[in-house]
């Protein structure tokens, strides 16, 4: 079983992945800004860790990677602030997975979006054109890096129960695509953090037919 940090440990996918990771048996830590959120960490199976990734040092990183198994980026600024969003989905992401090498971490699972990358064809008018920049970056930085990664691209995340099925790079991507429950991202988490066939592997997907147990299978 593998020691785990979740970045962005408040989060509604994060706070739904822990409990299913310390089930599965790891032990799990999850970092969080407002010390306030303890409880809710506590709560859900992990062991609160503050830290404003946002402004650490990377000797303050690498001390809260060192001796960890896994990383898991959860963590967003969530939209608003161009500036902020540059400053966390990016600058604090690439951060973290430098400090993860230099701390002898080399697991890192990342929770990006369906339709990130380089070619993201979001307008640059658009709200969301800082963070579809800022998630091609830090996703590009990961698969250029030495460390085992994975990259999760979830559809439009939805309130629904979860299913424990999704469906994997799906092709039809209009106005009809689809969302996925956070409930099925914190699934697809726990699945690629306990599984070495999910090395090296960027997935998309949304609510479907396939059980998530068979999404990383070789």
């Amino acid at each position: 079983m593998a020691d785990v940090l979740i970045i962005g440990g408040h989060g509604k996918v994060a706070l739904l992945a822990a409990p299913l990771l310390a089930e599965a048996g790891h032990t799990v830590t999850s970092v969080i800004r407002n010390p306030d959120h303890a409880a809710d960490v506590r709560a859900a199976g992990a062991e609160p860790l503050v830290l404003d990734v946002e402004h650490a040092a990377p000797a303050d990183l690498e001390q809260a990677l060192a001796g960890r198994d896994v990383v898991v980026w959860s963590a967003g600024a969530g939209g608003g602030d161009p500036e902020r969003t540059y400053a966390v989905d990016r600058d604090a992401a690439i951060a973290s997975m430098d400090a993860a090498w230099s701390a002898g971490v080399r697991r890192y699972v990342m929770v990006s979006y369906l339709g990130a990358g380089p070619h993201h064809g979001v307008p640059e008018d658009s709200d969301f054109f800082p963070y579809a920049e800022a998630k091609a970056a830090a996703d590009e930085h990961l698969r250029g890096s030495h460390l085992d990664w994975t990259i999760l691209g979830p559809g439009a995340l939805t309130q629904d129960e979860p299913t424990g099925r999704v469906e994997v790079d799906p092709r039809d991507r209009g106005e009809g695509l689809p969302g996925v429950s956070r409930g099925n991202v914190a699934r697809m988490i726990a699945a690629a953090v306990g599984s070495g066939a999910a090395i090296s592997r960027q997935v998309e997907f949304v609510d479907g037919d396939t059980p998530i147990e068979r999404v990383f299978t070789r």
